[in-house]
């Protein structure tokens, strides 16, 4: 048997020796100039090459995730992001509602609906302070309320937050939505038109009808603007306004436009209405007796039954608004925090400079 050798481990001088040799080793390449790089030299190179190439991938991808993120909060921003909203901090009556009539029946399905599919239409909402306050869904938010009465996973709602306040983009917002997934009445449609009006978000129910129904046709905005005359002049009177047909809504406009309105008026007060045929056939028998000799007749123009006051702002935030009409006014008071003590007693001092 052959005897093992064994194996001396290289001293320093030795090692440095071959890496010299290795320097001065000529390059292969007749034109290249420089002498080639020791082993180690070129594994740390190629090292650092491959590091560099990681790098600028780290950087596109980094690149593709801030623009996302900047796309995201664009998107986010504009209200094109659905956000999960607790119900209790959505203020249903933001701004005054066109829907006037409920339909139980139809609120049946949607509760069924939703309990078995969710929701998929988000509402709309906007902020208010610490809370939001609701720009249309109002029948979604209802049903999310009844449902979370007894099932908690409701207690929380998607919606878009938008960046349109209480102004005039809120209420196109809301007559667009309930334009489109179930017409409004022409009574809803006049009645608020004028609401709008009270709130102080247009100067005239001329402009509140030009800029809440631009995509109708200049004959349909007509007719909604005779029955804002209708809301105006009789609306406190009136049980059953949305059942009111567009025939008869213009035939009322024409005999307030004659100086029917005191008649009107007069005849809906005294008269027990039960049910819309009864309401109508008052309305059309005061239409069709003849005046009081004494009564002047109307040079024409529309009522104003209704008039807004101008809006106050609070110091601490917050807004008063007031609408006035021949036997009622209406004040309506924004400022969120308010206790029941405090309410309460500014009720009482209502009363008191009112006495």
């Amino acid at each position: 048997m052959a005897k093992r050798r064994r194996l001396a481990v290289p001293k320093t001088e030795e090692l440095e020796e071959l890496e010299a040799g290795f320097a001065a080793k000529p390059s292969l390449n007749p034109f290249e100039g420089t002498a080639s790089a020791p082993p180690i030299a070129q594994v740390a190179a190629e090292a650092a090459s491959l590091s560099g190439m990681t790098t600028v991938t780290d950087r596109v991808e980094l690149a593709k995730d801030q623009n996302d993120a900047a796309r995201w909060r664009d998107a986010q921003d504009a209200g094109l992001v659905a956000e999960m909203l607790p119900i209790d901090l959505i203020d249903a009556e933001y701004i005054r509602r066109d829907r006037m009539v409920e339909d139980e029946e139809a609120m049946a399905e949607l509760l069924e609906s939703l309990r078995n599919n969710g929701l998929r239409t988000p509402i709309e909402v906007t902020r208010e302070g610490d809370g939001f306050g609701l720009i249309s869904g109002f029948r979604r938010l209802d049903a999310f309320r009844r449902l979370a009465k007894t099932d908690s996973q409701f207690a929380s709602i998607p919606a878009f937050v938008r960046g349109i306040g209480s102004g005039q983009g809120a209420y196109v917002s809301m007559v667009e939505e309930n334009e489109l997934r179930s017409n409004l009445s022409p009574y809803e449609r006049g009645r608020i038109a004028v609401l709008a009006v009270g709130q102080g978000i247009f100067e005239s129910t001329e402009a509140a009808v030009d800029v809440l129904f631009a995509a109708a046709s200049k004959a349909k905005r007509s007719k909604v603007r005779s029955f804002a005359m209708v809301h105006e002049a009789l609306g406190d009177l009136l049980k059953h306004p949305v059942a009111l047909s567009e025939k008869a809504g213009l035939k009322i406009a024409s005999a307030l436009r004659g100086g029917a309105q005191t008649r009107l008026r007069q005849a809906l007060a005294e008269a027990d209405v039960m049910d819309p045929k009864t309401e109508w056939d008052v309305l059309e028998n005061a239409m069709n007796s003849s005046p009081s000799p004494a009564t002047k007749k109307a040079r024409g123009g529309r009522p104003q039954q209704v008039k807004p006051l101008i809006p106050v702002k609070l110091a601490g935030g917050g807004t008063i608004q007031a609408e006035l009409s021949p036997d009622e006014v209406r004040i309506r008071v924004r400022l969120p925090g308010v206790s029941e003590e405090d309410a309460q007693e500014l009720i009482e001092q209502v009363a008191r400079h009112l006495s």
